[in-house]
């Protein structure tokens, strides 16, 4: 009677076309991992971030998520990589960047949400010479001045000014009386009055699940396009509420082409949205300000703790019988600001 090892080689010959190792678990994959620049960082997650898999950074604002991808984005660059940095709120600051390291020619800055002005058409051919022409002199309550009364002069300055201020939420009318009125009673009558184009060129801003939406699209285009070491998508500024919007389809979509490609996916939010794709969630405290110094800022002290690892980086098989030793699940560094200089 043939054993179990060879009934369990049988079986997975036979289904090799359609299941491979159909009856033998898969091995644990352990992940390459990257540096992050920061050695307390580094010290806890044994190395870096993970290559090829999604990190999550999760915690509100200033608790340090930007600064620690600057700095894994620094030294990736610096080693001749190109990464991509998706802004969903547009709130990078590439000056910012610079100073921590980034190679800015190795950076592609993805500006979600941004609609560039339409250029005014000048005209075409030069000014006619009566533009350059001083009017006639006329002879009234000026005393030979040049112009009609004061009043009839500003009754189409108002329309003028409206024209020049069609950006802001209520064009200002000059010399002419104003009634008081409810300022949302304002906007919404500015709004239905202004022409469809310029409604479609505010929408982008004025709905930020517009702004998630393009950001997921371009994530999703520059994965599978691959060429990139780390792709960061900063969805930091964007409401929990709108963020857990995104399919869970779409983070394992996403996880599969940063594995192909051995891309570092850093996703920043207030909110865990990616779940089981996640290869690694940190969860940030929030910053505290230096103590050194009494009357200058310099830094922030930040803290980060790990809150899920899928694999920890153990490929013993032999299982303790003793409680094994537990490992610090948390680091602090400080960021220090540009103008303090070394210390």
């Amino acid at each position: 009677m043939p054993s179990a090892s060879a009934i369990r080689i049988q079986i997975e010959a036979a289904l090799a076309a359609r299941i491979p190792r159909a009856l033998t678990p898969a091995p644990t994959l352990i992940r390459p991992v990257a540096s992050t620049g920061i050695a307390s960082v580094d010290g806890l997650l044994n190395g870096g971030l993970p290559v090829g898999a999604i990190s999550e950074m999760v915690g509100l604002e200033c608790s340090g998520r930007t600064s620690l991808a600057l700095s894994f984005l620094a030294r990736i660059t610096q080693a001749g990589c190109v990464c991509t940095w998706i802004d969903t709120c547009d709130e990078l600051d590439p000056e910012s960047a610079a100073a921590a390291g980034v190679d800015l020619s190795r950076l592609l800055w993805v500006r979600c949400g941004v609609v560039a002005q339409p250029a005014r058409q000048s005209q075409a051919g030069p000014l006619p010479e009566k533009c350059f022409q001083p009017p006639e002199v006329k002879k009234g309550l000026h005393g030979g001045g040049c112009g009609a009364h004061p009043r009839a002069e500003v009754k189409g300055l108002s329309e003028a000014v409206s024209q020049l201020l069609h950006n802001e939420a209520i064009a200002a009318r000059c010399a002419e009386p104003q009634r008081r009125s409810n300022r949302q009673q304002q906007i919404q009558a500015y709004d239905s009055a202004s022409p469809a184009p310029q409604r479609k060129m505010r929408s982008p801003r004025a709905h930020p699940l517009m702004r998630m939406e393009q950001a997921v699209r371009v994530t999703d285009l520059l994965l599978q396009a691959g060429g990139f070491a780390a792709v960061v998508l900063d969805m930091a500024s964007i409401a929990p509420e709108h963020a857990i919007r995104v399919p869970l389809a779409t983070w394992f979509r996403y996880r599969a082409a940063a594995e192909r490609t051995r891309a570092s996916l850093l996703l920043l939010t207030q909110h865990p949205c990616a779940k089981s794709s996640a290869e690694l969630l940190l969860r940030f405290e929030a910053g505290v300000p230096c103590s050194g110094e009494t009357t200058i800022f310099t830094g922030i002290e930040h803290r980060v703790a790990v809150e899920r690892r899928r694999f920890a980086g153990d490929t013993s098989n032999v299982i303790s019988i003793r409680k094994p030793p537990q490992r610090e699940k948390g680091a602090a560094w400080r960021s220090q600001a540009t103008w303090a200089g070394a210390r």
